[in-house]
Protein backbone atom coordinates (compact mmCIF):
# COMPACT_ATOMS: atom_id res chain seq x y z
CA UNK A 1 0.00 0.00 0.00
CA UNK A 2 1.34 3.23 -0.90
CA UNK A 3 2.20 5.58 2.24
CA UNK A 4 -0.12 8.81 2.10
CA UNK A 5 0.77 12.42 3.11
CA UNK A 6 0.27 12.97 7.41
CA UNK A 7 -2.96 14.38 8.34
CA UNK A 8 -1.67 15.19 11.61
CA UNK A 9 -0.55 18.67 10.54
CA UNK A 10 -3.60 21.49 10.28
CA UNK A 11 -3.20 22.97 6.17
CA UNK A 12 -3.03 26.50 6.19
CA UNK A 13 -5.87 28.51 6.74
CA UNK A 14 -8.26 30.14 4.16
CA UNK A 15 -6.90 33.98 4.49
CA UNK A 16 -3.37 32.61 4.90
CA UNK A 17 -4.29 30.79 1.32
CA UNK A 18 -6.09 34.56 -0.20
CA UNK A 19 -3.35 36.44 0.83
CA UNK A 20 -0.83 34.31 -0.71
CA UNK A 21 -2.87 33.92 -3.80
CA UNK A 22 -2.55 37.95 -3.50
CA UNK A 23 1.06 38.13 -3.22
CA UNK A 24 1.85 38.19 0.12
CA UNK A 25 5.64 37.56 0.85
CA UNK A 26 4.71 36.42 4.48
CA UNK A 27 1.76 34.20 3.37
CA UNK A 28 3.86 32.59 1.04
CA UNK A 29 6.66 31.68 3.43
CA UNK A 30 4.11 30.11 5.46
CA UNK A 31 2.50 27.98 2.98
CA UNK A 32 6.41 26.70 1.92
CA UNK A 33 7.32 26.29 5.83
CA UNK A 34 3.94 23.48 5.78
CA UNK A 35 5.54 21.76 3.03
CA UNK A 36 9.01 22.14 3.51
CA UNK A 37 9.15 18.38 5.23
CA UNK A 38 7.02 17.25 1.88
CA UNK A 39 9.58 18.80 -0.32
CA UNK A 40 12.59 17.81 1.71
CA UNK A 41 11.16 14.59 1.39
CA UNK A 42 11.50 14.53 -2.42
CA UNK A 43 14.69 15.59 -3.33
CA UNK A 44 16.05 13.08 -0.64
CA UNK A 45 18.28 10.68 -2.30
CA UNK A 46 20.49 7.75 -1.77
CA UNK A 47 23.95 8.00 -3.30
CA UNK A 48 26.88 5.47 -2.58
CA UNK A 49 30.69 6.39 -1.95
CA UNK A 50 33.17 4.51 -3.18
CA UNK A 51 33.08 1.89 -0.57
CA UNK A 52 29.62 1.24 -1.28
CA UNK A 53 28.48 3.15 1.86
CA UNK A 54 25.11 4.54 0.99
CA UNK A 55 24.34 8.49 2.15
CA UNK A 56 21.05 9.91 2.05
CA UNK A 57 21.68 13.40 0.61
CA UNK A 58 19.33 16.12 -0.29
CA UNK A 59 19.45 17.57 -3.84
CA UNK A 60 19.35 21.29 -3.28
CA UNK A 61 18.70 22.16 -6.59
CA UNK A 62 15.56 20.18 -7.40
CA UNK A 63 14.67 21.42 -4.21
CA UNK A 64 14.29 25.22 -4.84
CA UNK A 65 12.87 23.98 -8.58
CA UNK A 66 9.58 22.60 -6.61
CA UNK A 67 9.56 25.74 -3.69
CA UNK A 68 9.19 28.13 -7.21
CA UNK A 69 7.03 25.89 -8.95
CA UNK A 70 4.64 25.59 -5.61
CA UNK A 71 4.97 29.48 -5.57
CA UNK A 72 4.44 29.73 -9.20
CA UNK A 73 1.05 27.85 -8.41
CA UNK A 74 0.17 29.89 -5.43
CA UNK A 75 0.23 33.24 -7.13
CA UNK A 76 -0.82 31.66 -10.92
CA UNK A 77 1.59 32.17 -13.09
Amino acid sequence: MKKSYPTDRALPSLPVIRAARAGDAEAIDRILRHYEGYIRKLCTRKLYDKAGTPHNCLDEYMKRRLEIKLIQAIIGL
